[in-house]
Formats: structure tokens, sequence, C-alpha cells
């Protein structure tokens, strides 16, 4: 019969729309979710979150690349030039090599680089080898750009060079190198070939020399990068599972606790009930933001320890005072006399005839509790008490507000994690609303 009424729910719900859209969006996240946790395990995205040398080749502050083409821009993307597709010349000498390594690449985007990098790596070397850098332009000029002694891995920073800068005019050097002489007035690109000449001496013959150009675009990905060239891609992908599972994890903890000890107190009544009805009065004027707050300032910011603290104080809530009204009566039913006629013991009886009962009636709320937790995981990691270790939603809107993002324009920052936070909250409420018209008998008939 319970079964037969749960099928008969299920189907109903094909009548609203606002159930089939939400269906979909919570599929879409799940999915989401299950891609990320296959895709980028958990290990791999916290050693990505926390930087490293795959950060070093994206830009500072991005926007997404999909913005820019949509509102009809031609920002240039990212670009590295290898020493590995060049044709590099060796010439030997007495003590050592003599290497000519050109990085050649064709440049005609619609704007300049945000800034460039040469990225050197010279392993296995006794002797730290010298490399002079030579940069020509299209129209046959050529700019030097001074000699280096290398370590195992170097990393010149061009376009923090001010000397050069002040060579080319007052142009930071990943404008100036790239731009067209004849056009003084407003820099412009001048399009063709471009070429880093390295000019290297190593004195080992069996030592590698490799060299990597990067021309660090305006735009980067489908979400961006932040102030630590982070791609945020990573945050907003791997906060979907932990903000499911977050708010999962607490709506069952707290929903199924709350419900059992609220059927407990009835069906014993007395002092057990007395009890359960103080602590659910005293626990009800607790606010529960300030404790978390509190327990991250105080002790830690574990994700883990905020959902057991979470928990904890959602066992006796406001809930059970509205499990207690809807159970009171089931408790004088017929059927449950009958169950004590024929031996029912206190758990079966509680478990089995009170707790199924009202289950179809809970559900709605369940469902309509989960993004309320997520939520709350976000706003704590925007007041900085978010885990210190896991990219999330909150997490990335934290670090946008700390960088005054909104007020420097990179909008992509704090519109992405909203959106899917919006989207988590709306696609619940609409599956719950509609859950809610199915299994509450007052509701059905509007």
């Amino acid at each position: 019969m319970m079964g037969g009424r749960w099928r008969e729910g299920l189907g109903e719900l094909r009548r609203y729309p606002s159930a089939l859209v939400g269906m979909a969006i919570i599929a879409a996240l799940v999915g989401l979710s299950l891609y990320t946790v296959i895709a980028i395990p958990y290990s791999e995205a916290l050693a990505q979150w926390r930087g490293g040398e795959v950060w070093q080749r994206h830009p500072v502050n991005a926007g997404p690349v999909w913005l820019d083409r949509l509102t009809g821009g031609e920002a240039p993307r990212t670009r590295t030039v290898s020493s590995e597709a060049a044709e590099v010349e060796s010439r030997a000498f007495e003590g050592g090599r003599r290497l000519r390594i050109p990085l050649a690449f064709d440049f005609d985007a619609g704007g300049f680089p945000s800034e460039m990098n040469l990225f050197l790596r010279a392993e296995g070397h006794d002797q730290r080898p010298f490399v002079r850098l030579v940069w020509q332009t299209p129209d046959g000029r050529e700019i030097a750009l001074g000699g280096h002694r290398l370590g195992e891995r170097e990393r010149i920073a061009l376009s923090q060079d001010r000397a050069l800068e002040r060579r080319l005019g007052g142009l930071v050097p990943h404008i100036g190198l790239l731009a067209d002489p004849r056009r003084e007035e407003e820099p412009q690109v001048l399009p063709g070939r471009y070429t880093l000449l390295l000019d290297a001496v190593v004195f080992d013959a069996e030592a590698s020399l490799t060299a990597d150009l990067v021309l660090y675009g305006q735009v980067h990905g489908l979400a961006g990068t932040d102030h630590q060239r982070r791609d945020l891609s990573l945050a907003l992908m791997w906060g979907t599972p932990v903000a499911l599972a977050f708010g999962l994890l607490a709506a069952v903890g707290t929903t199924i606790t709350t419900l059992v000890i609220a059927a407990v107190g009835v069906w014993y009544r007395g002092w057990v009930d007395a009890a359960i009805q103080r602590l659910t009065e005293v626990n009800m004027i607790l606010p529960m933001l300030p404790i978390l707050v509190m327990v991250g300032t105080l002790y830690s910011t574990s994700i883990w320890l905020m959902l057991g603290v979470v928990v904890v104080l959602g066992i006796f809530s406001a809930g059970i005072k509205m499990y207690r009204a809807m159970l009171l009566p089931i408790r004088e039913a017929p059927y449950i006399e009958a169950a004590q006629a024929y031996g029912a013991g206190n758990g079966r009886i509680v478990l089995r005839y009170l707790i199924p009962r009202i289950l179809p009636v809970l559900i709605p709320t369940f469902v309509t509790l989960i993004p309320t937790f997520v939520f709350l995981e976000a706003s704590l990691a925007v007041l900085g008490l978010g885990d210190p270790l896991l990219p999330t939603w909150g997490k990335v809107l934290n670090d946008a507000q700390q960088q005054s993002a909104l007020y420097n324009g990179y909008y992509y920052w704090v519109v992405s994690p909203a959106v899917l936070l919006m989207l988590t909250g709306l696609g619940f409420a609409m599956l719950g609303f509609a859950l809610d018209r199915v299994f509450n008998p007052r509701l059905r008939s509007l």
C-alpha cells in the first residue's frame, strides 16, 4: 500500500513543469559532480588549487573566453611557444657548445597579451649556462633583451623589465615589443612573424636546455582566473560535489535524528517527551551561525567538523515540534492498538508504524532543506571560515571579496559561483514545492 502510494505520487510529478525543471537542474548538478570526482580526483584537485608550475602558465585575473566572444571581442588567448618545435643550431667549441634557439610565432590577435614570461630549464649542468635574448619583429627590427645566467629552472619576467620599458618609450614590454612603431599615439598590434632568439652558451656537452615563451592572454577557459592565476573552473566544478554532499548529509542527519527523537517522545510520553521538548526549546534560542563562527574561529574550519556541528545543533530543532504534532493523532489510531494487541514491541511500533506514516509529508521539507545547508556552507566560506583546503563556491566568493573583484570589474569572479548557488536553490525549491502538492493532502486539490 505504501509502495503504491509512493509510485502514484511520483507519477503525479509529471503534471508539474516546475518539478521537471527542478529535476533537470538537480540531475545536471549531480552529473557534473560525478564527472568532476572521476576526472579530477580529490588529491589532484587539492594539489592544483594550492598552486604550482601549472598556474604559472595562466594569466592573472583573465575573464572567461565565452564571455569575450559573446560580446564580440577578440581578446587574445594564452599561447606557448616551445623550443621543442624550434630548429636549434648547435656549434661546439673547446669546453662547451653555443646554441641558437629561435622561438618563432605568428601574432595577429585583436589585442596585446596581458603579460610575457620566458621559462627556461637547464638541468644537469655542472656549470651554469649563459643566455642572451634578442627580439626580432616582422619589420626587421632587433631589440636586445639582455643576458642571464641560468639555474636549473628560471623564469624571466619580460613584462617587468623596467629598463626595457624605458627603451620602448614608456610602453610595458608585452605591448611595446608587439606594437607598430608607426602608431605612436595609440599602440596597435603589428601583425606578422616574431622571433625571440636565444643565444646560449653551455659548458656541458650532454646537458639540455629547453625554453618556453608564454604570451598570456586576456581571457582564459570557461570561468577565467583569479589573482593567483588559478583556473576558477576547478573551484566551480569541485564546489558542486562539496556543496551537494554537505547539504545532503546535513539534511539527512538532522531530518532522521529529529524525526526519530520526536517519535520516541510521542510514544513514551511522560518525562521522556517533556525532556525532549525542554531541550528543543533551549536549542531553538541558540543561534546556529554565531556558534559556527565561534567554532571556526577558536577551533577549526574543517568542513567535516562544521558538518558535525550543524547536525548536532539541528537534532533538537523546531522540526521536533512539527513532527510531534503530526505523530500525536497517529499514536491514537486503531492500527497502533492492533499492533500492541498482537505483541509488537516499542521499537517496532516507532520505526514501522509511526514514522512511515508521515514520511511522504516530510519528503518536500527534506528536499527544500538541502539548499539551506548548501547556502550555510557557502556563507561560512564567504566569512572566511570555509575549509582552507577545499576549492568551493564560497571560497571563490571570499577571494573575490578580498580582492575587490566587483570594484575592479571582474564580475565573472562573483557571478559564476553565485549563479551556481542560485541554480542549486532553484532546482531543489521547484522540486520541493511540487512534491509538497503531491504528498500534502491539503494542497492536492489546489
